[in-house]
């Protein structure tokens, strides 16, 4: 079983696409709660109040991670499958295969001819009837990209639900959240923003500072925009 997966994500360079898919995601995800967060640390700074109650800024990131998780699931679940049905569609009309096995009178002779190389007079051809019996059975492709699409759209769904669960840890461990609670969770937010960053760095072989910076510099812009708006 752990070669066949090993095969699928090969044929379809998997992790490549997960990795991706986890790190953009991911870093949505954070940036997505750290806007509801400074909502509520203006509204304690506003209201001149000293804390405001662990549970209501939990149950507010926790519903939002949930929605990100639900709609990153089935939204890529339901893209990618569309897109890979589309693709599967066109092939067997490439190769003239319909569902009674004949090929479809109103698609010009020539221009499939031109396409496929082969001669036909509107009949399959006997050469065709071994691929027509093979594309009726799913080929080790489809498997490998039904694989990769399960696989993705889970990634996809649960990337951000875990990037908005990460800054929400500091809110378990107090019954208030004064503060000092939200400046630890945007420092925690700040340090996997950096560890990100350092990441892609070394899997795209690029200067680490740089992504580092240019990602720092999205939450920092992401700070002042929503305090701007917040204030």
């Amino acid at each position: 079983m752990f070669e066949k997966f090993k095969t699928y994500s090969k044929i379809t360079n998997l992790w490549s696409i997960a990795r991706r898919y986890f790190v953009n995601n991911f870093y949505d995800g954070m940036l997505t709660v750290l806007g509801i967060l400074l909502g509520f640390f203006t509204l304690i700074l506003k209201e001149g109040q000293s804390s405001i109650a662990s549970h209501l800024v939990i149950l507010t990131g926790m519903g939002t991670s949930i929605s990100m998780f639900i709609s990153g699931m089935s939204g890529s679940y339901l893209s990618e499958r569309a897109e890979q049905n589309k693709i599967k569609e066109e092939l067997d009309r490439a190769m003239l295969i319909t569902q009674e096995n004949e090929v479809e009178e109103n698609m010009d002779v020539k221009e499939i001819e031109d396409a496929m190389l082969i001669h036909i007079n509107n009949k399959i051809q006997p050469n065709q009837k071994e691929i027509i019996r093979k594309r009726k059975k799913k080929t080790l492709q489809e498997k490998a990209e039904r694989f990769a699409i399960i696989i993705v759209s889970f990634i996809n769904g649960f990337s951000p639900f875990l990037g908005g669960l990460v800054p929400l840890i500091p809110f378990f461990y107090a019954a208030s959240a004064n503060i000092f609670i939200f400046m630890l969770s945007f420092v925690i937010i700040l340090i996997c923003i950096i560890l990100l960053g350092i990441f892609l760095g070394v899997v795209s072989k690029e200067s680490i500072l740089k992504n580092v910076i240019q990602m720092v510099f999205a939450f920092t812009l992401t700070l002042l925009v929503s305090i701007f708006l917040l204030s």
